[in-house]
């Protein structure tokens, strides 16, 4: 019956991680609230690699003919000078620009700030109310800017942006798309820029954290409900990405400002 008991709850926490990754509702803060509730204490980064791997996972297979087009076309710039593919060329360097802030931040202090406040949900109400407010500033902007008008000072400030989502209960899509629109681009640019952007972040995390996995005590025992998480978590991220899609289409981005406030007040007011 525990074993069972125990299943249910890392088939929750993958439908968690799944649904709230790419929506602005901030995946790492809900996974430290539904683990306080289930009581499952956070030894090591073993389970955030697995699931943040699953998102990763559907985040490619949605995103594969954009990843296709970009990496032939900039290709094709830098062997065969291909000015018709110097956008798309332009469009990954800015990627790579926007990737360095957190990347730096994320090796030089990543570990301080977990043990700081990766599990205080005191923390993850607070910042829910951040992302409540910043929601709330970009929930009527329609910005003009496409893929190939993006600046190199886009690049950074979206990359600046994506760095607070260091922080559990901020965002990482949320930052990245608040930061994306307040420069200016479209709603749909600032999405494939968000997630884009978030392939190598999550690659580049996953690789440099994979020894924690071989050094995790609880891998023996812990494998079969990690299993579970993961298949659940791939699967409710490519819904909910598909889903998103459509919902930043229509512009109605208030309502997960509204869940941010109530969820926020909710977890400073009872836990």
């Amino acid at each position: 019956m525990e074993e069972l008991v125990l299943l249910i709850k890392y088939f929750v926490l993958g439908l968690v991680q799944g649904i709230t990754e790419p929506i602005p509702i901030s995946s790492s803060g809900h996974i430290v609230i539904f683990r306080e509730l289930f009581g499952i204490e956070a030894k090591g980064l073993s389970f955030e690699i697995f699931v943040n791997f699953a998102s990763l996972l559907a985040v490619l297979v949605i995103y594969r003919k954009d990843i296709v087009r970009l990496v032939t076309n900039g290709l094709n710039f830098m062997v065969k000078k291909d000015m018709e593919a110097k956008k798309d060329f332009q469009f990954i360097i800015y990627l790579i620009i926007a990737t360095i802030p957190v990347g730096v931040v994320g090796v030089l202090f990543g570990d301080a700030i977990g043990d700081l406040i990766g599990n205080n949900t005191m923390v993850v109400g607070i910042t829910l109310l951040i992302t409540a407010v910043a929601l709330w500033v970009i929930r009527n902007l329609r910005g003009r800017k496409n893929d190939g008008d993006l600046t190199m000072k886009d690049a950074v400030l979206v990359g600046l942006s994506q760095m607070v989502a260091l922080t559990p209960g901020i965002s990482r899509s949320g930052a990245t798309i608040v930061g994306s629109m307040l420069v200016g681009m479209k709603q749909e640019t600032a999405l494939r820029f968000s997630f884009l952007l978030y392939i190598p972040v999550s690659l580049g995390t996953g690789i440099l954290e994979i020894p924690d996995i071989f050094r995790d005590p609880t891998m023996d025992t812990l494998l079969i409900p990690y299993i579970i998480a993961f298949i659940t978590t791939f699967i409710a991220t490519y819904f909910a990405l598909k889903w998103f899609m459509n919902i930043m289409a229509r512009g109605n981005l208030r309502y997960f400002s509204y869940y941010c406030v109530v969820a926020g007040i909710l977890i400073l007011l009872f836990m």
